[in-house]
């Protein structure tokens, strides 16, 4: 199996926001905080899906999992416009990940 680059997610998520350009908000920095906003609703929806059913029975039921998945991906798609509205590139995105994960290995 492949990887899931940040380069493809972005790419994918160009398509979309072309191929609905017409319905929704555009892409631009004022839509950013929109795209945040939509996101935690998301991030919510994960949330709620554990803390109806339980994490374990979240992970282990087949139907359970797929809508986790399901709104874990809404996240990242969310979150994928947000880097496409503040114009964030998936190197600058390599760079601070990779800055933060240094910094973090050395806190604790």
């Amino acid at each position: 199996m492949s990887d899931f680059s940040i380069h493809e997610m972005l790419s994918m998520q160009k398509e979309l926001q072309e191929k609905y350009k017409n319905k929704w908000e555009a892409i631009s920095p004022e839509a950013g905080k929109h795209k945040l906003l939509w996101m935690i609703g998301e991030a919510g929806e994960v949330i709620d899906i554990i803390k109806k059913n339980g994490d374990k029975k979240a992970v282990e039921d087949g139907t359970l999992r797929a809508a986790l998945v399901e709104e874990l991906a809404d996240v990242l798609m969310y979150y994928n416009d947000v880097l496409l509205c503040y114009g964030i590139t998936e190197e600058e995105l390599k760079q601070a990940y990779t800055k933060k994960f240094e910094k973090n290995m050395k806190r604790w």
